[in-house]
């Protein structure tokens, strides 16, 4: 249980913020996430015993709500609308250019850990089809050309780090 990755310290601090809220539990893992990217699997038990739960029903909320991840996921996240709206408009074709030019798979993320790609059901967004998000950003009225742009941004700042 001692992966360096991982600020035990930390997690211990997000955990005492949540003891003794009846319906503290996804609060509690939402801000696990956000702190390491990730709910890490090192630290199911260590909640699980902050909120005197089994670990088991930790595990189930974890896996439960598509919100959350086990896995690391990418400084960015690509997230491609698939909702009917996107899809009418050209979402499909949206998502294989993008796959095509960040070399992954839906739900994979980059060797360096700077993008995954996913689909969600809806966004939301219908009225900006296609859609996407990254991270909490919305971008819509996507064609080629703009999503080329949108990507090109986000990877300018590790290429400008490596001058």
């Amino acid at each position: 249980m001692n992966d360096p990755k991982i600020d035990f310290e930390k997690l211990e601090s997000i955990i005492a913020r949540h003891q003794g809220e009846k319906w503290g539990l996804i609060p509690l893992l939402q801000e696990v996430q956000e702190a390491f990217g990730y709910i890490p699997p090192e630290s199911i038990e260590s909640i699980a015993e902050g909120m005197k739960l089994f670990p088991s029903r930790v595990q189930g909320v974890v896996t439960f709500y598509s919100g959350f991840s086990m896995k690391p996921k990418g400084k960015y996240v690509l997230k491609v609308c698939r909702g009917t709206a996107c899809h009418v408009k050209g979402s499909r074709s949206i998502l294989k250019m993008m796959q095509k030019e960040l070399d992954l798979k839906e739900g994979q993320t980059s060797e360096d850990n700077r993008f995954t790609l996913e689909t969600v059901a809806c966004l939301g967004a219908c009225f900006l089809a296609p859609t996407m998000l990254v991270n909490q950003t919305y971008f819509g009225k996507l064609a080629p050309a703009k999503v080329t742009s949108i990507l090109d941004e986000y990877q300018k700042d590790q290429k400008e780090k490596k001058k």
